[in-house]
């Protein structure tokens, strides 16, 4: 009898866990930025992103989308932060190196990870990728992996 309900018990467990099965995709990433249309043009020009409605939240909100539908929500605020390099929104691009080009006609500084300028760095999964940071400080990361 003990067996059993052992065995009945690690069943449903396993049937609980395999209902907890959940997939998630990235919706949006959400930044504070002290001046919202410096912060606009930035990501329109710079980053190419469409800018969208924003649900009627007010203009204190500006909403921009990439190519996969997922959204940058800009938000105006006084709040005080301290970007770091090793906290940074992660985008893939085709064309690295016209991009690289790009960035220096607009006179828009990047690095690699070791702060070198004007230079890529390679993962050891062989992705080449750049950072820069945006109006406010925030580091973006632009790579080519496109797998």
């Amino acid at each position: 009898m003990k067996y059993i309900f052992i065995t009945l018990l690690a069943l449903l467990t396993m049937q609980i866990a395999e209902a907890q099965e959940f997939k998630f995709n990235k919706d949006h990433d959400a930044l504070l930025v002290k001046d919202l249309d410096k912060s606009a043009q930035f990501y329109a020009e710079v980053l190419g992103l469409k800018e969208i409605d924003n649900a009627g939240l007010g203009p204190k909100f500006r909403w921009f989308e990439l190519e996969n539908k997922v959204q940058i929500h800009l938000i105006e605020s006084s709040e005080q932060f301290t970007p770091h390099k090793g906290v940074h929104l992660a985008l893939n691009i085709d064309d690295l190196e016209n991009y690289m080009k790009f960035l220096k006609e607009a006179n828009v500084p990047f690095e690699n990870w070791q702060g070198e300028k004007n230079k890529t760095n390679t993962r050891p999964d062989g992705v080449k990728q750049i950072y820069f940071t945006d109006p406010d400080g925030y580091w973006i990361e632009v790579n080519n992996n496109t797998l």
